[in-house]
């Protein structure tokens, strides 16, 4: 049975592509909620997981990750077929927020090379004391970029192979749109954020290519970094890839 709202049903709403979509992945659910123009929820979705402990860091592999998309996913469609009689074919937009900092590192072919290392880690004591005192600006060892640092200061093998880093959010949408962006906020945790320019600060940037560097880097640190936008720019659409996943 159609839910009347004020004006268009949500059966109006789902069927004219209006609907909102969000996902949320949070450290133990991955929540998904489809909304109306007026904040009504129209249906919803829930997949519980948990990190797992290998190799002395805490993470979720990348299977667990699209499965969890996929399974919150298929429960918004039964929802919203059971509540209102319709699945959604088309949405409005499309939003996906996520546990913030951690470490997702790509090379160039955008295959992960090594597993996720989320914002639990506590292994990039080191890394953050040193950039903090390096960029003169307080660095927590759970942004992405005191753990690309680390693993740097470690010899990690896959360090020279980094093409592009990300968080979880900015991961999932890459697999969705294709597009390598992420929201100011986001960005805010892989590394500091001009307030003037809306970007990574370039001076800060300046500074960690120059330590970084004396501990082996070749390749500088803003080409590894996501577009850093601000909210109600466009960060893409839905491709057809990222439909069929």
């Amino acid at each position: 049975m159609a839910t009347q709202l004020n004006g268009p049903t949500a059966r109006e709403i789902i069927s004219n592509g209006e609907a909102v979509l969000g996902i949320e992945f949070g450290s133990t659910n991955i929540k998904a909620s489809l909304i109306g123009p007026g904040h009504q929820q129209l249906a919803s979705g829930s997949h519980a997981w948990e990190n797992q402990y290998e190799n002395r860091n805490w993470t979720y592999s990348r299977e667990a990750i699209v499965a969890g998309l996929q399974d919150s996913m298929a429960q918004v469609l039964a929802d919203a077929q059971e509540r209102h009689g319709v699945r959604p074919t088309q949405l409005g937009a499309v939003g996906i927020s996520a546990m913030m900092h951690g470490y997702l590192a790509f090379d160039a072919d955008r295959e992960l090379l090594v597993p996720f290392r989320t914002w639990r880690n506590t292994s990039t004591a080191k890394a953050a004391a040193m950039l903090s005192e390096e960029l003169d600006f307080n660095i927590p060892q759970r942004w992405s970029v005191a753990h690309y640092f680390q693993a740097l200061l470690n010899g990690e093998e896959h360090v020279s192979k980094v093409s592009r880093l990300n968080t979880l959010a900015g991961f999932v949408h890459e697999l969705l749109t294709g597009n390598f962006v992420l929201g100011v906020g986001d960005a805010a945790g892989m590394f500091p954020i001009d307030s003037a320019t809306g970007s990574y600060d370039a001076r800060m940037l300046s500074a960690f290519d120059a330590v970084a560097a004396r501990h082996g880097a070749t390749a500088g640190l803003s080409s590894m970094l996501p577009a850093a936008l601000p909210a109600g720019a466009d960060a893409g659409t839905l491709s057809e890839a990222g439909a069929l996943l």
